[in-house]
């Protein structure tokens, strides 16, 4: 059996096959210089092709030795065959480096590839402000074993016992009045929801007289639903008129006001309704008044 050598013919890649390089981002830092804990900003900018799709570092990027403290994006701008992005990224430093570097990767989706495409490193300089003493300019160190008078300790444990006894009549003291202060923790809840309901009430009546809008009339009627169901604790914002009326007992004013409201919104407002509508509107605010002296009696 003789040995024989299997040829295959190499394929040499075209110029015009290879794809061409992407553009490199620039980053810079806004100053040449900085202070321990002050604030500092990275300007990352990426000039590319418009349909290539780009991504700039967030958050959970490596900033070291820097700290992350936010960041301020630009939108995309477009001119001609050039796209611009850009971003501005708030950091600080409490490193004591002479000098600092920061090269902020740019991620390029192609496909199903993600490539990272790193900016020319930036540098700061740390500007000092006290002076550091090296080598033999260390001044001596002189032993000292004289006392120092030290200042009393708080006397934690009694404080600690006073709070407590503090607290224990504070709790019985709330237990004994609990049902006196909630009821009058309510009946002041009340009170105000009533005083705002009014005041907003006869806010949307003043307007409905100055604009004869149907709008201002179903804003009166909805504020009335709100009231009434949280002084009833029931979801009567979210019932018919049918229903607000059976839920009443078919009470007079109430049918009459909602009948009249009813026209106005789902109808159109014409100008002998004007005078029904401004009686609905005293029908439902006596209405309220008199379920509120109900509740509150």
């Amino acid at each position: 059996m003789t040995a024989g050598l299997l040829l295959l013919p190499q394929l040499v890649p075209t110029a015009s096959a290879q794809p061409a390089p992407l553009p490199i981002p620039q980053g810079r830092f806004l100053k040449p210089t900085v202070l321990v804990g002050e604030p500092l900003d990275y300007e990352l900018r990426y000039e590319h092709a418009p349909g290539l799709e780009v991504v700039f570092p967030d958050s959970l990027a490596r900033f070291a030795p820097f700290e992350y403290a936010g960041k301020t994006y630009y939108p995309t701008r477009t001119r001609g065959d050039v796209s611009l992005d850009r971003a501005v990224y708030h950091l600080r430093t409490f490193q004591l480096d002479s000098v600092q570097t920061l090269a902020l990767p740019v991620a390029v989706l192609q496909g199903q590839d993600t490539l990272s495409v790193l900016p020319p490193p930036s540098r700061v300089r740390l500007r000092r402000t006290a002076l550091v003493a090296v080598g033999k300019d260390l001044p001596a160190l002189r032993q000292n074993l004289a006392l120092v008078p030290v200042e009393p300790a708080f006397n934690y444990p009694y404080w600690i016992a006073g709070a407590l006894a503090v607290l224990l009549l504070a709790a019985g003291s709330a237990a004994l009045f609990r049902r006196r202060l909630t009821r009058r923790y309510q009946a002041y809840k009340l009170r105000k929801n009533h005083g705002y309901f009014l005041a907003q009430f006869a806010r949307h009546v003043e307007r409905f007289d100055l604009s004869r809008s149907a709008t201002n009339v179903e804003r009166a009627v909805v504020l009335w639903k709100n009231y009434l169901a949280g002084l009833e604790n029931s979801g009567l914002n979210s019932f018919t008129t049918r229903e607000i009326v059976a839920y009443f007992e078919n009470d007079a004013d109430v049918r009459k006001a909602l009948t009249a409201t009813d026209k106005v919104i789902y109808g159109n407002l014409q100008s002998e309704d004007a005078k029904e509508v401004d009686r609905a509107f005293q029908r439902l605010r006596g209405f309220a008044e008199r379920r509120y002296a109900a509740v509150v009696g």
